[in-house]
Parts: C-alpha cells; structure tokens; sequence
C-alpha cells in the first residue's frame, strides 16, 4: 500500500512538472494544473505534569512527522464557469496523535485516525462569476485559480466541496500553514468553530459579491455526524452551518490591507455542556460524552474579526479576535472559545534574500466556564482533556519563523512554539516545539 501511495505521489508531481514546464504566459488558459508538497518533521521537549488524561499532551519528549501532497487540476467550462479537482494525499500525525493543545502546532495534520498515507478527494467544486462591470482585471495562475480575467464587480457562486476556510477569514500574513504559522490559532480564528470534517473539508455552496472597495460573502455548508468525524449528516434541515463575512479592503499610504467581520451559527446534534455535566451529578449519564451527540438542536453561534495590513514592502502586521459562545460543545475545528492573536511577517530584503521571510506571532486562548466545568468534571472533548482541570489558566502561544526560499519551488522553514498551560490546565507545561518544514509547488 505504502508503494502505491508513493508511486501516486512521484506520477503526480511529474504531471505538475511537465505542465509548468509547457506552461506558456497566455492571456487565459482552459486547464490548470499545480502541486504542492509538504513535509513536516516536529518534536518537543519533556515537560513537568502533575497528571495526565486520555487526550493529554505526552509528558516525555516525542517526535512526528506529517505529509500532505496535493493536485491541483482545473477546467474551463465556458466564459466566467471553471471547475476544480483536488486529488490529495497525507500521512503521518502529530505528536500524541494531534491531542493536548486547543492551538495545536502543526497545521497540516488533524486528528485523521491512522498515520498510514491515504488517497482521498480534497475538493471538488463548480465556480461561476456573474459580471456586474465592463471592467476586468487579469488575474494570474495559481492553484484553484485559472488564468483569467475576472470582472472587476461581480457575484461568485461555488458550489461542492471545498474547505470554508479558503473564503472566509483569510489574512495575507496568517492563513497557511505550508509557508507561514504553523499553530492552528495562527492560520484561523480558534474560536470559529467552522463546518468540516475530520480532513477539513465540507459540502455546500458559498455566494460572494465583490467589488474592488469591499466584499461580503455567505456560506450554508453540511456539518459533521459527530464531533470531528469523517462523515456529513445530510439532515441539512437539522444539521447545518451558516456563515458571514464582511470585508472591507484599505489602502494605507499606497499600501494594501483588509479588515473583516465574520459571524456563524451552527446546528449540530452538540449536546450543551451544562446538560452534560448535570446528567454526570444526578447520575442519569455518567457518559460526560460530547462526541457521540444523540439529539438535534444543539447551537453554537460566534463571531470574529481579522485585519491584515501592509506597512511597508518588507513588513506586513496582522491581528485576530474571536469569541463564541460557549455553552455548545465543540464540532470540528478546535476547543477554543475566545482568541486573540497577533503578529507580523518582515521579507529578507535588508539580508539580501528578498525571498525569505520571518515571521513573528503570540496567541491567547480560552475558553467559557461551562466549558472548564465539564473538563474540571473529568470531561473529554474530541481534542483536550486531562482527567480533570484544577488550575484552569489561558493558553498562551509564542511562534517564530524562518522560511528560506531555495529556488522557485523549493521552500525550506524552521520553527518554534513555546506553549504555556497546554489545553488551559496550569499543572502541565510549559512545552517548546520544534518543527522543520518543506514545501514543494509547482
């Protein structure tokens, strides 16, 4: 199986290559075909636990290694209609199998099951453009994006599967963990508990207007059948996400930035945390299960916002804010209810290497009392959870960067993230990770 999968992955980066090398700069293209390649190598030191649960960071020093590798293929339909196929492999895990951490430290690897490499589909989604403008701005190839010129003002329907996270709070300085943080509080709101399933992936259709002062978008999108599971449940009446954002787009001293508002509303079969933990006293359910939820109509409803700003060239700042309400379990992303992140990306150019960047970002976590009660009961989430939680303190992250460009499609980046109180419990930590990353596009 393992030589299947690595012979998958030889096929198609010789497919990506062979097309970047017939690649010609037309005005437009009718296919689009990229690849990208990621590998992950990340550790961390051994670390005082005065105790220790089933979804615990370990204690003792560990070393994982992620991979994810991914085809990019797109068709032209006809003018303004696109389709896109995403064709991925991963493999590998993170340390103590992506547990412990409500901002885990490596953004490429989510809680998949087995670390054998397995072949699935990323995405697959239908784009159509409704031209709103004569005007049209050319825009250049890139993975999922054709070479085209797209209407200056327009309304955007895509439709299939896609992650939400490639519409909804972007930000040109934290948004990928294949080249910039690596912390999953870092490359998205923590608090937004958005729609996916255990790959990050979700079904639904999202409508976009943009012109080129600002932009609003909406999606309905499918949720899982249970907390972080593979599988949709397509009840849409009963289970289902809804998301919104605003943004507006600045320009300070010639210098570009944007500035969103999100908010989101899912319904899931999440039972209340409050519920579960009266059940455990009064004995009628001594489960504490949030996972396995049995009933619909469970709620949880946040919002965000998130600003990106260009201050010079060289330097780039960003800041995140995120709040949800607290009271539902967790569905998907991570348990995180309030956040706070900021940081900056600052390019090489005073070292004569324009072409690296160093980033620098610090995150804060929380989460709501109902939701330390349960964890203080002996409570699990799909993610964190020691046993108990006596000394509930905010999680506080630090990450550092260094990606280093090698030639024009090799990318080569050091990293480090101090974690103090891992999953809010002040009894365990601090702990230092360390991560080597590559990244191939073509």
């Amino acid at each position: 199986m393992k030589k299947r999968i690595l012979l998958i992955i030889l096929i198609s980066a010789s497919i990506a290559a062979k097309a970047q090398l017939n690649y010609t700069k037309d005005s437009t293209e009718k296919w689009s075909q990229h690849f990208q390649l990621t590998v992950i190598d990340q550790s961390h030191n051994s670390f005082n636990a005065a105790y220790s649960g089933n979804n615990s960071l370990s204690s003792s020093h560990e070393e994982a290694l992620s991979i994810t590798t991914t085809l990019y293929l797109g068709r032209k339909l006809w003018k303004n209609a696109s389709v896109y196929f995403n064709p991925e492999v991963s493999g590998g895990s993170g340390v103590s199998e992506a547990r412990g951490v409500a901002g885990f430290p490596n953004g490429e690897t989510f809680r998949i099951g087995s670390p054998a490499p397995a072949l699935y589909m990323g995405r697959l989604f239908y784009r159509q453009y409704i031209p709103l403008s004569d005007s049209r701005d050319l825009v250049d190839a890139d993975a999922n994006q054709l070479r085209e010129y797209v209407p200056r003002k327009r309304i955007v329907i895509t439709a299939g599967k896609f992650a939400l996270s490639d519409f909804f709070d972007n930000n040109a300085y934290a948004h990928d963990p294949r080249s910039q943080f690596m912390n999953w509080a870092l490359m998205s709101n923590g608090a937004w508990d958005y729609p996916a399933n255990t790959r990050g992936y979700t079904d639904g259709l999202v409508l976009e207007y943009i012109n080129p002062s600002w932009a609003i978008r909406a999606a309905g999108t499918l949720v899982g059948t249970y907390a972080n599971g593979p599988e949709f449940d397509y009840n849409y009446f009963k289970a289902h996400g809804q998301t919104i954002e605003f943004s507006k787009f600045t320009d300070l001293n010639g210098h570009k930035g944007t500035i969103s508002l999100l908010a989101y509303r899912n319904v899931t079969k999440a039972p209340a945390y409050r519920d579960v933990i009266n059940n455990y006293l009064n004995k009628s359910d001594v489960s504490l299960d949030v996972v396995n939820g049995k009933n619909y109509g469970g709620v949880k409803y946040g919002f965000g916002i998130n600003a990106g700003q260009e201050l010079s060239k060289d330097l780039g700042v960003f800041l995140r804010a995120g709040w949800n309400d607290g009271k539902t379990a967790t569905w998907a992303f991570t348990e995180i209810d309030r956040t706070l992140s900021f940081g900056f990306n600052y390019k090489g150019v005073a070292w004569h290497r324009p072409d690296d960047t160093f980033g620098f970002a610090a995150d804060i976590n929380g989460i709501s009392q109902d939701h330390r009660d349960f964890l203080a009961a002996g409570g699990y989430g799909f993610l964190i959870g020691d046993g108990k939680l006596t000394n509930y303190k905010t999680e506080k992250i630090v990450e550092a960067y260094y990606s280093a460009r090698f030639n024009s499609n090799l990318y080569v980046s050091a990293d480090y993230q101090y974690v103090a109180n891992p999953a809010y419990n002040a009894d365990r930590g601090p702990v230092s990770f360390f991560s080597i990353r590559a990244h191939v596009e073509f």
